[in-house]
């Protein structure tokens, strides 16, 4: 439901502030903007997300078959198992479902994108099988959806790399509170759908977990705090595509030791990934479109205003204002923030304190909207009960902890 009041609320307002544009000033460009985006990011919507994502759908799909078939996948849920039976008790300790979300969720911490998609989409698909209202989301798929768009990636390579390409002068020196932040949003969001589902996380289970992932954390950042940059996305670049390289070479090598037709079962799971890419076009053509209108017609400007209003009349600082268009726009779409954040640092400069808080935002948080129209149109779900709510309330969360950290390091 969540998503059917936003999709129309975006397209009404951005009617009704063009009608408002022409009938006080005569201005007809609005119009003719709002018009233009929206054919404009239909046509971005399919030639540029999802044709694209089929064909690495297409592979990791592929790969991820071979892995089910040769057992590893079936391992990685044993092992996994005990701690997100408590996260997910809907979930069985051995489905395959465990193992496909951790190896999402890894995958997005080391920064592999293009890995994390394929792996997340197949993931909710199994949670899909276990779903007994196949229009709705349950309770598993909510958890697992929020998380995912907490975002939590230990090295923000494209931020650092986009500082350095505008002359910062150390372009890493946002990496532990982009780190910090989006590891508070996650841990938020935990919280926050935990409570929603009355899901005990004071227990053994949970908290020697998030023990480690802290300890673990805590221990690279302390490594790579003082590393250069150059070492930085050397080993960024090294870890990360080695992690991915080795878990294609070890699935495939596994496979042969299993005496599995390797090729065969990846045709087989390779089919899935183009039925899956169509399936996810309508919804990202929708949601997309819809978000662009919103854009187009200036609404996300007079929202930046009236905030900026409403914190300089309270007579706090208000220095951090100037960077909220990145945090409000992360949410809607990932190429929009990227693109703000780049114009911020390009206006302030890169190390300015908006220029650093802008890279915060933009590492804090995934683009929640998005993430629920592409894993949630995948399997046909509909009402998406809290999940927009939820990963929204996280997602501010994330703005706030960004803005304390950007205060605290760099103001």
């Amino acid at each position: 439901m969540a998503l059917n009041y936003i999709f129309v609320a975006f397209f009404v307002i951005a009617f009704v502030i063009a009608l408002l544009q022409f009938v006080f000033t005569g201005d007809v460009q609005t119009f003719k903007a709002i018009t233009e985006g929206m054919l404009t990011m239909a046509e971005t919507a399919v030639m540029d997300i999802a044709l694209p994502l089929t064909g690495v759908m297409t592979f990791f799909l592929g790969i991820l078959n071979v892995g089910e078939k040769a057992g590893i996948v079936h391992v990685i849920a044993r092992f996994i198992g005990p701690f997100f039976n408590k996260l997910f008790p809907e979930v069985p300790k051995d489905h395959p479902a465990n193992g496909q979300m951790i190896m999402n969720f890894s995958a997005n911490f080391l920064g592999l994108d293009n890995a994390a998609t394929p792996f997340g989409l197949k993931a909710m698909q199994s949670l899909q099988e276990l779903n007994p209202s196949k229009d709705t989301a349950s309770n598993a798929q909510i958890m697992f959806l929020v998380l995912h768009t907490s975002g939590l990636q230990i090295i923000p390579l494209s931020i650092i790399a986009q500082r350095a390409i505008l002359g910062a002068e150390s372009p890493s020196d946002v990496f532990i509170p982009c780190v910090v932040g989006t590891y508070i949003t996650t841990v938020v969001s935990m919280i926050i759908t935990a409570a929603w589902q009355k899901i005990n996380l004071f227990n053994r289970t949970i908290m020697l977990g998030l023990g480690s992932v802290t300890a673990m954390i805590a221990l690279i950042l302390w490594y790579l705090s003082g590393l250069p940059k150059e070492q930085i996305e050397a080993i960024s670049i090294l870890v990360g595509n080695s992690v991915l390289l080795f878990v294609v070479a070890a699935f495939l090598g596994w496979g042969m030791f299993k005496k599995v037709n390797v090729f065969e079962a990846f045709i087989e799971g390779a089919k899935g990934g183009f039925t899956t890419s169509v399936t996810v076009i309508p919804y990202l053509v929708g949601l997309l479109v819809a978000i662009s209108a919103f854009r187009s017609c200036g609404a996300m400007d007079y929202v930046i205003d009236g905030l900026k209003w409403a914190f300089a009349s309270t007579g706090m600082n208000t220095d951090f204002t100037d960077a909220l268009p990145v945090a409000l726009m992360k949410p809607l779409s990932g190429s929009g923030a990227r693109a703000l954040m780049i114009d911020a640092m390009k206006e302030f400069g890169p190390d300015s304190f908006v220029g650093r808080l802008v890279c915060i935002f933009q590492g804090s948080a995934d683009t929640t909207l998005y993430i629920v129209a592409l894993y949630f149109g995948s399997v046909g779900i509909k009402n998406t009960r809290y999940a927009i709510v939820a990963g929204l309330i996280a997602d501010l969360i994330g703005v706030i902890a960004g803005i304390w950290l950007g205060y605290l390091f760099f103001h």
